[in-house]
């Protein structure tokens, strides 16, 4: 099925593609394919037709800290104040001369605080202890492969062969 709003030229608007090219180069961290790379660039390898390919995909979640009420209600009431000293600044731009400018300041940190105690704590209690700690998620790959078009492919790993990584 079609769909009558959208272009029907799909490719030209940049899908995602699978990558081609030999391999000239696998590597076990993205900092050494970057080095390769760039080796290549420094040269004057026409890098435009390197590409590096992460393989075997993972998604790694590391483990910053464990969550407790306190981590909770602090982390909301200093989100919550830089967040309503901002808008309390905004206002104070739109408030009369003859006024205190410190009132805007005053019900913009109050209301910051109550808006980031509420966005904070409601989540964290949904939890009912089921996720009590803080996390980041990283897409790591188990190598890198570096691929080149094939008409350049063999200068590319002769050139990679000098270079010790």
């Amino acid at each position: 099925m079609t769909n009558p709003l959208g272009n029907a030229n799909r490719r030209a608007q940049g899908l995602p593609t699978p990558p081609s090219g030999w391999p000239v180069g696998s590597y076990p961290t993205y900092a050494e394919a970057q080095k390769a790379v760039d080796y290549l660039a420094d040269n004057n390898f026409s890098v435009g037709d390197v590409t590096i390919v992460g393989v075997d995909l993972m998604q790694v979640e590391r483990v910053l800290y464990r969550l407790t009420w306190g981590k909770v209600i602090g982390g909301g009431i200093a989100s919550g104040a830089w967040l309503g000293l901002f808008i309390g600044l905004l206002l104070s731009l739109f408030t009369p001369e003859d006024k205190s400018s410190l009132a805007p300041l005053a019900v913009g940190l109050i209301g910051g605080i109550i808006f980031g105690l509420i966005t904070t704590a409601i989540p964290y209690a949904a939890t009912k202890g089921q996720r009590d700690f803080a996390s980041t998620m990283q897409l790591v790959a188990g190598r890198y492969d570096v691929l080149c078009d094939p008409k350049s492919a063999e200068q590319a790993r002769d050139m990679l062969a000098r270079l010790a990584i």
